[in-house]
């Protein structure tokens, strides 16, 4: 799926059970990294995974 940095809380919400309960592993043009390194940013990229 591809991920705008701004929808973020949708797509955790959408796939994590709590809040700060996992993470969302994403490709970007900066290269691998989990959705609170990409948030930080404010790069997005595609849905890879994601873990809890």
């Amino acid at each position: 799926h591809s991920v705008k940095w701004a929808d973020f809380d949708k797509w955790e919400s959408r796939y994590l059970p709590a809040q700060d309960f996992g993470l969302l592993l994403m490709t970007t043009n900066q290269g691998v990294m989990h959705h609170y390194q990409a948030k930080g940013e404010a790069i997005g990229g595609r849905l890879l995974a994601y873990v809890f």
